[in-house]
């Protein structure tokens, strides 16, 4: 068993900057990752949006943020949690490894993509494959690239695309949007989006990058789009279901606001895995920042 101030769950951007604010606040911090350190910020292959730096590699910046947690003197532990009772002063949360107690927790594991399941899928991703065109799009200006998906993320990043890339392929396994009427009037008013109504993406083709997309429709057949990306917005999935107790919203991400609190007292949710209405780097950097005070606040008041 071990014993720490504060214990953070996920080593992506929101569970790292929650460790250095938590250890500079003076307070022992252990932040547990089940797989590789950076969450989201991993899968991008380049990041020109992130404040001071021009352009840097995904894996580069994930790199750095630890780095500095690990110098400012977190503990990062690679082990996934299996257990988590969080609702008694001393929380309490279980791993492959070992069992932790802490004054308190913040959840910062994040979400995992729904992913589309197609051959060449796992294999450009990160070349061509991505779940962010908000992160990734400047890098295809001025050439053809593919959205696959019909609610409000698929159409907002058609029409955020749209006005960077000479065209894009709105994908859509249905024959009809789920997205809001205003974002659908949107999307057919603009000229360089085609909308490819009840196909789905077999495959995605490419040498050393993405080059094309096969996808299939009910009433046309099969068809080959000559593209330089394909951007996946068919949903994000929340993983939280081992901390319920904290509270849920209807989708499953944990009902917290921006100050981070959860039903539970001194458990906080910060990033990707808590309700809000943008998830970038940079929100997630904010959230972990904002959880670790709250947190700190709790601790002193003990």
């Amino acid at each position: 068993m071990t014993k720490t101030d504060l214990l953070i769950v996920g080593a992506g951007c929101a569970g790292l900057t929650a460790a250095v604010y938590a250890i500079r606040a003076g307070h022992s911090a252990i932040v547990l990752e089940k797989g590789m350190y950076g969450g989201q910020i991993a899968l991008t292959s380049e990041v020109e949006n992130y404040p001071s730096i021009e352009k840097i590699s995904g894996v580069e910046l994930a790199t750095l943020i630890y780095n500095q947690a690990v110098k400012q003197g977190a503990d990062i532990r690679f082990e996934e949690v299996t257990e988590a009772r969080l609702g008694a002063v001393e929380k309490i949360v279980v791993t492959t490894s070992e069992e932790y107690r802490a004054r308190a927790v913040i959840l910062a594991n994040g979400v995992e993509r729904r992913k589309l399941g197609c051959p060449g899928e796992a294999e450009f991703t990160g070349r061509g494959v991505s779940y962010c065109a908000t992160c990734d799009g400047a890098f295809f200006r001025g050439k053809d690239v593919a959205v696959v998906g019909g609610g409000n993320t698929a159409l907002e990043d058609a029409l955020f695309l749209s006005n960077l890339c000479r065209k894009v392929y709105l994908i859509h396994r249905r024959d009809q949007f789920r997205g809001e009427k205003v974002m659908v009037d949107a999307v057919l008013a603009r000229d360089n989006i085609e909308i490819l109504y009840q196909h789905t993406v077999e495959e995605i083709l490419g040498d050393k990058v993405v080059t094309s997309v096969r996808a299939a429709g009910l009433e046309d057949g099969q068809r080959t789009l000559d593209v330089a990306a394909v951007f996946v917005a068919i949903g994000l999935i929340p993983v939280n279901q081992l901390f319920a107790e904290a509270g849920l919203d209807a989708n499953g991400y944990l009902a917290a606001g921006e100050d981070c609190n959860t039903q539970l007292p001194g458990v906080y949710a910060a990033g990707d895995t808590r309700s809000k209405p943008l998830r970038q780097i940079i929100t997630a950097a904010s959230d972990g920042a904002v959880a670790a005070v709250a947190a700190s606040n709790y601790l002193n008041a003990q």
